[in-house]
């Protein structure tokens, strides 16, 4: 019956580059906003949003063209792979936008970042500024940066296609 299943590689590639795609315009809009360095908790959530429809979409998709089935590894498999293609998208987009866009995101960033700090700790002496500075400084470079966006995708990506897997899956009778 495995022979039966189409193949995922088609799907995985399509909606992972649909997806980074959708993100890096999402992401180029709020450049355009002058609020990319910024963490808010609303484009937090419509990144997600952006994830979980994509996902879903093509879980449903992948299902419709094999015969109406989808098991749960499967769609696990394609989440993966969508967030793994996306996360690479991104990388890119961000390597772009920190070294040619906008070359003082980072600073920036940090600097929002330290008065969030300070505003969440006013009696935070020197030494516990500086030490926040210095962690600050080292988890900011591209290679770090680059290694948690991938990571944060691929966990999110995980989280997402377990979820609409388990709703979405339906097995063939054996």
């Amino acid at each position: 019956m495995e022979d039966q299943n189409l193949e995922l590689k088609k799907y995985i590639l399509q909606y992972g580059a649909l997806l980074g795609g959708i993100s890096v315009v999402f992401g180029l809009m709020l450049f355009s906003l002058d609020m990319h360095y910024q963490n808010e908790t609303s484009t937090t959530i419509v990144s997600i949003a952006i994830t979980i429809g994509v996902i879903t979409f093509a879980q449903y998709s992948y299902r419709k063209d094999n015969e109406g089935f989808l098991s749960l590894s499967q769609g696990i498999k394609m989440g993966l792979g969508m967030a793994a293609i996306s996360g690479l998208i991104n990388v890119a987009y961000f390597l772009v936008l920190s070294n040619v866009l906008d070359p003082e995101m980072m600073n920036k960033a940090l600097e929002i970042g330290m008065d969030q700090f300070l505003e969440k700790n006013p009696e935070a002496s020197q030494d516990m500024i500086n030490q926040v500075e210095s962690m600050q400084e080292k988890f900011s470079g591209p290679v770090i940066s680059s290694s948690f966006l991938i990571i944060a995708s691929l966990l999110t990506g995980f989280v997402i296609s377990l979820i609409t897997g388990l709703i979405l899956k339906r097995n063939r009778p054996e």
